[in-house]
Order: structure tokens, then C-alpha cells, then sequence
């Protein structure tokens, strides 16, 4: 599978661990030195262990945020086994779906043993 379809599957994926709550659904899809940019502060987490320990602390939140990713395109690289994302994001409050941030995001993919996974994502946040 090229990395268009690819990048989008697992990038579905990680909306659906998202949604539900799956932590273990999103550890394949992070490289062990996966660097996160928060979108509002900047705030910068490190790690595979470290994002999931975010996730975790997100997800035991009664009034938890829904955060969702939509690719608008891929850009595969001729030189390396390597892509970026780019794309728009959501954030609503899990109990009204009420809006509370929005805005852009970066991220760059690497294939790994025949599978895509996140090296670093950036968010910007707009409105």
C-alpha cells in the first residue's frame, strides 16, 4: 500500500482510539520517540510512554475533550520512507459536543517494518 492510503488509515485509526478512549490502539501507531506541540501552549510532550501517559490522563476526565484529525493532504517523500501530513483539527467537549478549539496540524510519518508511524505532529490552534 502506497503512503497515501496508508497515512490515512492510521491516521483514521487514531481518531477511532481517540474517540473511544483506546489506549492500546494508539501505541503502534507512534514511533518510541514520537515529539508532540500541543496547539494552544506550545506545550511539548516526548516519547511514546509520555504521550500515552497524556492520553491516559485525558481519557479519565469525566467531561473529556474529543479531539479529531482530518487529513487534507499527503505528501510522500521520493528520498526517504517518510511523509507529511497536513491537516485540520477539532476539539468538542465529549458531553454536548460543544466547540472548543480548532485549528491546523503537521505531522510527519515514517515506515517502519511495513507500517506508518508518527514521528512528530504539530498543532496550531486558530479558533
Amino acid at each position: 500500500m502506497t503512503a497515501d492510503p496508508a497515512i490515512r488509515l492510521a491516521r483514521a485509526e487514531f481518531n477511532r482510539a481517540l474517540a473511544t478512549a483506546d489506549l492500546a490502539a494508539i501505541g503502534p501507531l507512534l514511533s518510541p520517540d514520537v515529539v508532540l506541540v500541543t496547539g494552544t501552549d506550545s506545550a511539548v510532550i516526548v516519547g511514546r510512554k509520555a504521550q500515552l501517559l497524556a492520553w491516559k490522563r485525558e481519557f479519565a476526565v469525566p467531561d473529556r475533550t474529543l479531539y479529531t484529525r482530518t487529513t487534507e493532504t499527503i505528501a510522500p517523500s521520493a528520498a526517504e520512507p517518510i511523509a507529511m501530513e497536513l491537516g485540520r483539527w477539532q476539539a468538542v467537549s465529549a458531553g454536548v459536543r460543544q466547540h472548543i478549539a480548532s485549528g491546523t496540524y503537521a505531522a510527519k510519518w515514517r515506515k517502519v517494518r511495513e507500517q506508518w508511524v508518527l514521528v512528530a505532529e504539530i498543532f496550531v490552534t486558530l479558533a
